[in-house]
């Protein structure tokens, strides 16, 4: 199981050549974890760069995959990881949903760049 960051989630429905090398390793919809929170960021995005019919269509492809609330235990060890690794608070959301779920997390996000079950892909500047 895997859970994709909204940076890696962006790059690939975008389809930058980024998101062309992520083709690869994005996990097939029965595999794909999905946090609310990923949700919510990656509409936020869409709606704002690419438009509402496309932010839509995203949104749904989610739907398709695992969708993962937020929840007590989550947030606990979100705060956990907020003190541990200094993340932002969607950052250890993102993270602890992986990690409570047994999956790992595919991200562009440098903030996950050496934390463990972290499949890290750099952006090019």
């Amino acid at each position: 199981m895997r859970v994709v960051d909204t940076s890696a989630w962006i790059e690939w429905l975008t389809a930058s050549p980024l998101g062309k090398q992520l083709e690869k390793v994005f996990p097939d919809k029965s595999q794909c974890l999905v946090p609310t929170l990923v949700q919510l960021e990656l509409s936020k995005w869409l709606v704002r760069e690419l438009g509402e019919e496309q932010a839509d269509q995203a949104i749904a492809y989610t739907q398709k995959c695992f969708v993962v609330p937020l929840d007590t235990r989550i947030a606990l060890l979100a705060a956990e990881f907020c003190r541990q690794h200094k993340l932002a608070t969607a950052d250890a959301i993102v993270y602890a949903t992986a990690q409570e779920s047994g999956a790992d997390l595919l991200t562009c996000d440098a903030h996950f760049e050496k934390l463990p079950g972290v499949v890290y892909f750099t952006k090019q500047a």
